[in-house]
């Protein structure tokens, strides 16, 4: 038997920091009365043991040949799209975290994967799913499974939130995959702190992961979310996972996103695309036809982005809006992009393009519940700010994309002939590129490569956008010397 001792200590709910004495306030993520106190029980077994190997003999990478990679073949969920967010499928022994917003779909989504798993075979035998939910009977697990049209022979249900009894059953059943739905419900008993609380859930974790890299069994985490938007739990959590995926969408929209924000055995950022039906959970083949299908015939304020989301170039609509505002503080609004890149951007068109956006409202919108963070989206947010402040409507065959800089220049983006290649394909026949990307467009066609043209600042862009406009580039007077005079006038 395994020594075990066991102290007292204070535990941040949020960010799981320990403290040996209980505090106001945790001094490591600054939220106050989230210090409760836990019985933690340290275990001095540790860590996992492989079958093939010790953990404490070391091995020479060139003994593992094609031979012993056999075994760590992938396996298809039955869903390109989530394939292609896990960066091909599931690798055995892996262990996964999936977060979401409640009722997005994340129980869907895995039940659904169970169907298509348990049609394959490994081998001689049939892929087995182990489904443990801790939130919902084995007959609620059930109808809704019959629901999705899922019910397979092979896929088997439990109902339990001890972690012991889960422990037990998968050594008893050896499935290929087991799902844990949800591992804010499931604890040990070892332990006094309730279900959810830190020590739960990274304890529980902890055993999960020896688990899954000492059986070979793939694991999946349902996991809740805060208010924030960030998973539940202490952090310690994602740096156990081996991928950490987020489920994204809004609840009064179709549109589901899964989107990589970890993964060991694939690239990060990768996306991937659903739609919620009333059959459950399908998948998008091509995301930016769906982005771009509700586009309105009116052009203000409205820019189409070559974006990329891993390894695959999506288009979608920027949108943005400029009103005079009665407010001595003008709104500034974002869906989708950040706002402080979106003040950046206004500051740079009021300094080298002299529009007087001071007093006025400004709102971005990246349709279709997209969430952007590269940085070549601030070009197409540039063009919809100047079509939505001039009532000039913009090009509907026009793609564009760049960064832009605090001195007005455009900087160029990484992949810009696939982004180009994209856009073709689904109609557009002009494009604005940074001119730094030039270089790296010879692979394009001389016919696409002619409809191809290149900006160096943002001053250039009235002028490309709408060349038959009239925009006025007289420097404005400054306020701060205006208001100076009048108060040395008053004195």
């Amino acid at each position: 038997m395994a020594k075990t001792r066991s102290r007292n200590i204070f535990i941040c709910q949020s960010c799981g920091a320990q403290s040996p004495k209980w505090q106001g306030k945790c001094n490591e993520c600054g939220e106050w009365n989230t210090l409760h106190e836990e019985v933690v029980v340290q275990d001095q077994r540790r860590g996992w043991v492989s079958k093939q190997t010790s953990s404490s003999a070391a091995v020479p990478l060139t003994q593992f040949d094609a031979a012993d990679s056999v075994p760590f073949e992938r396996i298809s969920t039955g869903i390109s799209e989530f394939d292609r967010t896990l960066g091909g499928g599931i690798v055995p022994g892996s262990f996964i975290l999936l977060g979401g917003d409640p009722g997005i779909g994340k129980s869907t989504l895995l039940l659904q994967m169970t169907a298509g798993i348990c049609k394959q075979r490994l081998g001689d035998q049939n892929l087995k799913v182990l489904y443990v939910s801790g939130e919902e009977s084995v007959q609620q697990t059930m109808m809704r499974a019959r629901r999705l049209n899922t019910v397979s022979q092979n896929t088997y249900v439990a109902a339990e939130s001890n972690l012991e009894v889960i422990m037990e059953l998968t050594k008893k059943m050896e499935p290929h995959i087991l799902i844990v739905d949800s591992i804010q419900t499931v604890y040990l008993s070892e332990l006094q702190s309730a279900p959810g609380t830190v020590s739960q859930v990274r304890e529980c974790s902890q055993k999960l992961m020896n688990l899954a890299k000492g059986s070979n069994t793939a694991v999946f985490l349902i996991g809740h979310v805060t208010k924030e938007g960030n998973i539940a739990g202490p952090k310690v959590l994602e740096h156990m996972v081996d991928t950490v995926l987020s489920f994204e969408g809004d609840l009064h929209h179709h549109y589901r996103i899964l989107r990589a924000l970890k993964n060991r055995f694939g690239t990060t950022n990768e996306l991937g695309v659903f739609q919620m039906l009333s059959g459950g959970l399908q998948e998008v083949a091509n995301p930016s036809e769906l982005f771009l299908e509700e586009r309105s015939d009116s052009l203000q304020g409205s820019a189409v982005l070559a974006s990329m989301e891993g390894s695959r170039a999506i288009l979608c609509e920027v949108q943005s809006l400029t009103t005079p505002s009665p407010l001595p503080m003008p709104r500034r609004n974002t869906i989708g992009f950040d706002l402080q890149r979106a003040h950046l951007i206004l500051a740079v068109l009021d300094k080298h393009l002299n529009m007087n956006l001071v007093n006025r409202d400004v709102f971005v919108n990246i349709v279709g519940g997209l969430k952007i963070t590269e940085p070549a989206v601030d070009l197409a947010v540039a063009a919809s700010l100047i079509s939505s402040n001039s009532n000039q409507d913009m090009d509907p065959k026009l793609c564009l994309f760049g960064e832009i800089g605090l001195t007005g220049e455009v900087r160029g983006v990484v992949q810009a002939d696939q982004r180009i290649k994209e856009a073709h394909k689904l109609g557009f026949t002009k494009f604005l590129v940074p001119y730094a990307n030039k270089k790296h467009l010879t692979e394009l066609k001389p016919d696409i490569l002619k409809s191809v043209t290149f900006i160096k600042s943002v001053r250039e862009l009235p002028r490309i956008l709408f060349p038959k406009a009239q925009f006025s580039t007289s420097p404005k007077p400054d306020a701060y010397k205006k208001n100076y005079s009048k108060e040395q006038d008053l004195e």
